[in-house]
């Protein structure tokens, strides 16, 4: 990485600011920032680019974390139909952890009211035919702090 680079890596780490033209990054050209993102997107060292939402904020105060023992030949089907829900904000498959954690599908739900999301948890697992499959519904305690990945 070019020493410009690594400055343009420094600029962005504490995120994007919101605003009508996020990639106009003081002592970075517009066009150049999007180039080079999009460069770092092609070849595979950016993965994605993300937003924190920060969801408590919002009124969202129950996020229920769902996990599911799905059989493995049917999780991709319903991982995306789940993961295609309004409800649901994150959806993704895991690994089990035999013997002590059977769940590998998992997708979390946030409302406004623990009973709110408890309504969508039923709703979801009988639209998309979870009701049959052993879950467990984790509810957050505590509010971790969230934020991007630091580099240098």
């Amino acid at each position: 990485m070019s020493e410009r680079e690594k400055e343009l890596v420094r600029a962005l780490a504490p995120g994007l600011a919101l605003v009508e033209r996020p990639y106009a990054i003081a002592a970075f050209p517009e066009h150049a920032v999007i180039e080079t993102l999009g460069a770092w997107l092609d070849a595979g060292i950016v993965r994605r680019l993300g937003a924190v939402l920060r969801h408590r904020r919002l009124g969202y105060e129950a996020n229920a974390m769902v996990v599911w023992d799905v059989p493995d030949e049917e999780l991709r089907e319903l991982g995306r139909r789940l993961g295609s829900d309004a409800a649901v904000t994150l959806c993704y498959r895991r690994a089990r952890a035999l013997p002590d954690w059977r769940y590998n599908l998992y997708c979390m739900v946030h409302g406004r009211s623990r009973a709110r999301s408890l309504y969508e948890v039923k709703r979801i697992s009988t639209l998309h035919g979870l009701g049959r499959y052993p879950r467990s519904i984790l509810f957050s305690r505590r509010c971790f702090s969230q934020r991007a990945a630091r580099y240098g």
